[in-house]
């Protein structure tokens, strides 16, 4: 049953470019790899559709030694910048370049309602790294299916 499952999920992937949003949100480990799958494949759209739409915290906080870094260039450069999920999935959208997040050392924790999930990344653009770091979710199980509802990760950029 679990193999018939999953040839049909393929076969819907397949021809429809991309699984939907109930089963990108079906359980955590699939919200995970619907997310990197939008990334890869420039679609900002699948990609909003995995956040709560409305509310939602997006942090990005720079390491030690990059914000000492940053702050070389410029003193009034801060550690804790707040972003969107809407403005990440423009980006993906409209760059140009190859985006790829890699994920590991997961570890997830639920009760089956909330969620948090945290793991080390490293982001390539172009096949070349350019920021790596760990990053937290906060999960919520709507009537919808699963949600992100915080990002924050810590932020190591590679230096040139």
């Amino acid at each position: 049953m679990k193999r018939i499952f999953l040839a049909l999920t393929l076969a819907v992937t397949s021809l429809t470019g991309h699984a939907s949003v109930d089963s990108d949100t079906v359980d955590v480990r699939h919200l995970m790899d619907a997310y990197h799958e939008a990334v890869l494949g420039h679609d900002g759209e699948r990609l909003a559709s995995l956040f709560l739409p409305k509310g939602g915290v997006w942090l990005n906080v720079l390491s030690e030694q990059a914000y000492a870094a940053a702050r070389a260039k410029s003193p009034d450069a801060v550690k804790v910048r707040v972003g969107s999920f809407a403005d990440f999935a423009k980006l993906v959208s409209t760059s140009k370049s190859s985006f790829n997040p890699i994920h590991s050392d997961l570890k997830l924790s639920s009760d089956g309602t909330i969620a948090s999930v945290y793991f080390d990344f490293v982001f390539l653009i172009d096949g070349k790294e350019q920021n790596r770091g760990s990053e937290a979710w906060q999960l919520v199980k709507g009537a919808d299916g699963w949600r992100i509802a915080a990002l924050i990760y810590s932020s190591s950029p590679a230096t040139k």
